[in-house]
């Protein structure tokens, strides 16, 4: 689904909170290579759809990083030419904000976006860990798309048990990894994983536009699922 078919959605009544006043937490890799040969980072078109998407809705959005600053771009990501959509979200990339400086209380929604350097830096990150507990705990939306759910790998619930336990997800799939050329240079297989941990992982053909929803956790398979992903979660938080 392109985004040029994707519209905002009308504010609600005056004196229930509207679009406008949502705010959503983008939180992206800062790890940048998987071996000197093999530059990595953020998958763009992860990052720069659901960023113009929400936009689009009249979200606030902040973008976060786990080291702060530039945020890698996987080169293989990055097409010409580049439209003033994705220019404006490349620029957002330039200077993100350290994900321990934020107040992430003030948000709505927290999205992950993929790219294989979120293989890396995310499940071990305890700050994102923290603020995925207090975002199940408070019922806010948490959403991952492809490599993004890998962040959702160190998040613990107080009972000391994994937060996708239980739950309905998906993510790049091992069929994808494998196709990708991929399987054999990652520290896990995300697929494997998840299911690890007691995930019920559902997976789709590979590069088919996927999206589940188990509450207000949403999950997206795979690039092509980036703005069905980012769609899903402005649904979730007008409904």
């Amino acid at each position: 689904m392109s985004l040029a078919k994707m519209k905002a959605k009308e504010p609600i009544e005056k004196g229930v909170c509207t679009l406008a006043h949502r705010r959503v937490l983008m939180v992206v890799t800062s790890h940048d290579q998987i071996s000197p040969e093999h530059p990595t980072g953020i998958w763009l078109s992860e990052f720069s759809e659901p960023y113009t998407l929400f936009r689009n809705a009249g979200y606030e959005v902040t973008t976060a990083s786990i080291a702060g600053g530039k945020a890698p771009v996987d080169p293989r990501s990055l097409q010409e030419p580049v439209d003033a959509d994705t220019a404006a979200a490349l620029k957002k990339l330039e200077a993100t904000v350290p994900l321990r400086d934020v107040n992430t209380d003030e948000y709505d929604a927290i999205f992950l976006p993929g790219g294989h350097g979120t293989m890396y830096d995310l499940p071990g990150s305890q700050e994102l860990a923290r603020t995925l507990r207090s975002f199940h705990d408070t019922g806010r939306v948490i959403a991952a798309v492809c490599h993004g759910p890998a962040g959702l790998l160190g998040a613990t619930l107080a009972d000391g048990s994994p937060l996708v336990k239980g739950k309905r997800v998906t993510g790049f799939t091992n069929e994808e990894e494998q196709a990708a050329g991929f399987g054999q240079l990652m520290p896990f297989l995300l697929e494997d994983r998840l299911r690890e941990l007691g995930a019920t992982f559902v997976a789709t053909p590979k590069w088919s536009d996927h999206v589940e929803r188990d509450g207000r956790l949403i999950t997206g398979q795979n690039p092509q699922s980036s703005v069905s992903t980012a769609q899903a979660v402005i649904d979730a938080l007008d409904g």
